[in-house]
């Protein structure tokens, strides 16, 4: 096992772990904002409104990211072409984080549902008797409580997704992880190349974990 290789080609794979970040981060922001508006209609009153994003969550759950990637690689260009009626450029990088976020809100659904009803009814009726409306109480007094509950749940989903985010080499984009493969290959060092990314997987994501059950702890205090 020679590592020598590695010190040289950091650049690349550095431009590899920025790519992956960019994927995480934007996967993360966009899957909470549309699982937040999914959890919302699934605790809503209107049985269709509950019934189709209880479907959504259903579907995206029971179907692998892998596929779900390879499907908006296909299928963003003719939706785009439908709506605007020419033919619109669609890289790999956009078709991921799409994927991304309509995958991942599926999850965060799930977990801002379970963290609004772990707030007690009573501070619903209290705001109500105070005259607030049902978005004021929302935005107010019961998310932000909810979320500060389920920030270590977010946070180990994030740690999913930063690890999921090596799926992207089905498309051609050139990850931390694919970046590492490509430069093992070009030197004959694939097997050291694929043990370092390994390893770097390994330290980030069981540093963020240990983070996230010491801030779980805290909150729980």
């Amino acid at each position: 096992m020679d590592f020598s290789g590695i010190i040289p080609a950091l650049p690349g794979l550095w431009n590899g772990m920025v790519m992956t970040l960019q994927l995480m981060v934007m996967g993360i922001v966009g899957g909470i904002v549309l699982g937040t508006i999914l959890a919302l209609m699934r605790l809503s009153s209107s049985k269709l409104l509950s019934n189709f994003a209880g479907a959504y969550v259903n579907y995206f759950r029971s179907i692998p990211l892998l596929l779900v990637i390879t499907w908006f690689y296909l299928a963003v260009p003719f939706v785009l072409r439908w709506i605007t009626g020419e033919d619109t450029p669609v890289g790999a990088f956009t078709s991921c984080v799409v994927a991304f976020m309509m995958f991942e809100a599926a999850y965060f659904c799930e977990i801002v549902r379970a963290g609004v009803q772990s707030i007690s009814k009573g501070q619903m009726g209290a705001a109500q008797a105070l005259g607030m409306t049902y978005g004021q109480t929302m935005r107010l007094i019961i998310l932000p409580q909810a979320f500060r509950k389920m920030t270590p749940l977010l946070l180990q989903q994030s740690i999913i997704l930063f690890q999921d985010t090596s799926l992207v080499y089905t498309v051609g984009l050139v990850d931390f992880l694919n970046s590492a493969r490509a430069s093992g290959d070009i030197i004959g060092r694939s097997n050291e190349f694929l043990v370092f990314a390994g390893v770097v997987y390994f330290v980030i994501s069981f540093s963020a974990s240990f983070l996230v059950k010491r801030l779980q702890k805290r909150i729980t205090v």
